[in-house]
């Protein structure tokens, strides 16, 4: 793969095409897949034997339990569908740090990679600058054209609202959403995509990605703060009292924030861009059954 265009070493796809999404939810689509439902179907993975009933394909009877027991069995198979992943970004200006906007790129990429190799259908927007090109496909074949999508936003820049404007692009139909933002939006905002999300996928997730300096700023002395949002500038002395303030409102709205995903089955977490990739993918996510 052109690696001018791509934001994931070779070393690192071949370690995440190993994995793959898990989830417990039942809303599947109707194409074949690589993942077994709870249903039952026409795979070549079999289940179990059920007694015949009128109206059953008597191609399913099993002649060899019959010659057995003299009686009507037919074999049940599991189903395989698959599964539709949906992956929302945000691309607004509060993520536009370099290495904190590279990480989010990564842990996009890193998760469309374990849809496509599994042969289920993946689907990505953003909430930035521009309008992002729908992307929906299914299949290792689209690896690479996806992880060029996504190494060529090259910044984030965007001026809306990610919370706001985060439930427009949006499918109707994933089984599971990955929501990628640094979630330091308003609450307000927040709780407005929130309670709307759960009609468009049976599981969501919701990934915040925060730097240390954001966790716990290293600032001291007379400094200009800008507001990557709104491009607002502030003098402002740093003291010790300045820092003991942000915390406690960092907090509160960290609080607050998790309140509202568990309020509405939104499944949470928190990575801290410097703890690095490998610890993300291999540790984090692997701990809670996100990826399996």
């Amino acid at each position: 793969m052109n690696q001018k265009r791509i934001i994931l070493p070779d070393e690192w796809i071949t370690k995440i095409g190993r994995l793959s999404i898990a989830t417990s939810s039942k809303l599947r689509g109707q194409h074949k897949g690589g993942n077994r439902s709870q249903r039952f179907g026409a795979s070549l993975d079999f289940s179990d034997f059920r007694e015949y009933t009128l109206g059953d394909d008597v191609r399913q009877v099993d002649w060899n339990v019959y010659a057995r027991t003299e009686k009507y069995f037919i074999k049940r198979f599991l189903d395989e569908q698959e599964m539709r992943v949906h992956i929302l970004l945000d691309a607004t200006r509060s993520m536009g740090e370099e290495k904190k906007w590279m990480f989010a790129r990564q842990i996009a990429s890193a998760i469309g990679l374990m849809v496509l190799n599994r042969d289920d259908r993946l689907s990505f927007s953003y909430v930035g600058e521009k309008t992002a090109l729908p992307f929906r496909r299914k299949g290792a074949t689209y690896r690479k054209p996806f992880l060029q999508l996504v190494a060529g936003l090259e910044e984030a820049n965007g001026t809306g609202s990610f919370a706001r404007e985060g439930i427009k692009v949006l499918p109707k139909d994933s089984t599971v959403l990955f929501v990628l933002t640094d979630g330091l939006e308003p609450i307000a905002e927040w709780e407005q995509l929130f309670k709307r999300l759960p009609r468009f996928a049976g599981d969501i997730r919701c990934i915040q990605i925060l730097t240390e300096d954001e966790l716990n700023p290293s600032y001291s002395g007379d400094i200009r703060l800008i507001d990557a949002e709104t491009k607002q500038d502030v003098n402002v002395s740093v003291s010790n009292r300045i820092l003991a303030g942000y915390e406690k409102t960092r907090v509160m709205h960290e609080a607050e924030f998790d309140a509202l995903a568990n309020r509405y089955g939104i499944r949470k977490i928190q990575l801290v861009v410097e703890e690095g990739l490998q610890n993300a993918i291999f540790h984090k996510l692997l701990k809670l059954h996100w990826v399996q």
